[in-house]
C-alpha cells in the first residue's frame, strides 16, 4: 500500500511538467514531506468545461480519500486511500471512475515500512524507508478522483457542501521498493501520460494497458526516522537518512 508520501514541488512547476493549467488562486497547498490520509494533495487531472465542452488538463487540489458518490459520509476516504490495480476496475467503488476519472497525483517520492526483528535490548519494531527516483525527478502516480456532495442540508435548506476525492493506484513493487514493501505506488509513464488522463478513453482492456509501469525510473530507497509515523510531523529532515543499529535485509511488513 502507500500510506504517506512526499510533494514538495510548487504548483508552477507541476503545471509547467504536465502542461496543466493553474489550480484556483483559493487553492493554496503547502509543501509536505509527509503527507498523509485525509489532506488535500494535488491532482493533475481532465475535465470537459460545463460551458465550452472543451476538455482542460488542470492541476487540482483533492482529498486524499476516494469517496464514492454514492456514499452517506466523508469518512468513507479514509479507507480508500488506495486501489489494487489486480481489481480496480472490477470493484464497484473505483469502476466507473476507473472508466471517466483518471488522474495524476505528482510525488518526491513515498514512505513504506519494513518490520524490523526483535533483538536483546530492542523490540520488533517497523522502520520506514523513503522510497524515490534516483534520479530525484517527479514521480506520477496513477490515481482516480471522485466528486462527493454532503447528503445533508444546511440551515438555509440548501445541499451540503462538496468534495473532490482521490485515491492511488498500487501495485506488486519492485526495484529498491520491493525489498521493503510488496506493495508500492503505480506511475504512468510518460509516454502513456495523455491516454491516461483523457476522459473519452473509456475501453477497460486499453485503460489496462496503461498500468503496465509499476516504475517510470529507477528507485532507491533509505532508513529515515521514526518521527515520520506522526502524520502531524512535516519537516524537509524526514528524508534525512540514518544508520540502521543492525545491517542487513528487512523482512517486508503485512
Amino acid at each position: 500500500m502507500c500510506g504517506r508520501y512526499v510533494s514538495t514541488r510548487r504548483p508552477e512547476d507541476l503545471t509547467s511538467l504536465f502542461r496543466a493549467g493553474p489550480p484556483p488562486a483559493e487553492q493554496v497547498l503547502p509543501p509536505s514531506w509527509n503527507v498523509a490520509p485525509t489532506q488535500d494533495v494535488w491532482a493533475v487531472m481532465e475535465r470537459a468545461d460545463r460551458t465550452s465542452g472543451e476538455v482542460r488538463r488542470d492541476l487540482r487540489a483533492a482529498r486524499w480519500g476516494l469517496v464514492p458518490s454514492w456514499a452517506k459520509d466523508l469518512s468513507v476516504g479514509s479507507r480508500m486511500i488506495n486501489a489494487r490495480a489486480e481489481t480496480v476496475d472490477q470493484r464497484p467503488a473505483y469502476r466507473r471512475a476507473f472508466a471517466r476519472r483518471r488522474c495524476l497525483l505528482p510525488a518526491d517520492g513515498f514512505y513504506e515500512w519494513a518490520a524490523m526483528p526483535a533483538r536483546e535490548g530492542r523490540r520488533a519494531y517497523k522502520q520506514p524507508y523513503f522510497i524515490h527516483p534516483d534520479d530525484q525527478g517527479v514521480m506520477a502516480f496513477a490515481g482516480l478522483y471522485e466528486f462527493w456532495r454532503d447528503p445533508t442540508a444546511g440551515d438555509d435548506g440548501e445541499p451540503g457542501a462538496s468534495w473532490t476525492t482521490c485515491t492511488i493506484i498500487t501495485t506488486e513493487a519492485t526495484d529498491a521498493a520491493g525489498r521493503v514493501h510488496p506493495r508500492m505506488p503505480l506511475t504512468i509513464a510518460p509516454r502513456d501520460i495523455d491516454a491516461w488522463l483523457d476522459p473519452s478513453l473509456q475501453e477497460p482492456e486499453e485503460i489496462r494497458a496503461l498500468l503496465a509501469d509499476p516504475a517510470a525510473r529507477p528507485l532507491g530507497a533509505r532508513p529515515v526516522s521514526i518521527a515520520v509515523n506522526k502524520p502531524g510531523t512535516d519537516s524537509p529532515d524526514l528524508l534525512t537518512e540514518i544508520d540502521l543499529d543492525e545491517p542487513g535485509p528487512p523482512h517486508f511488513t503485512n
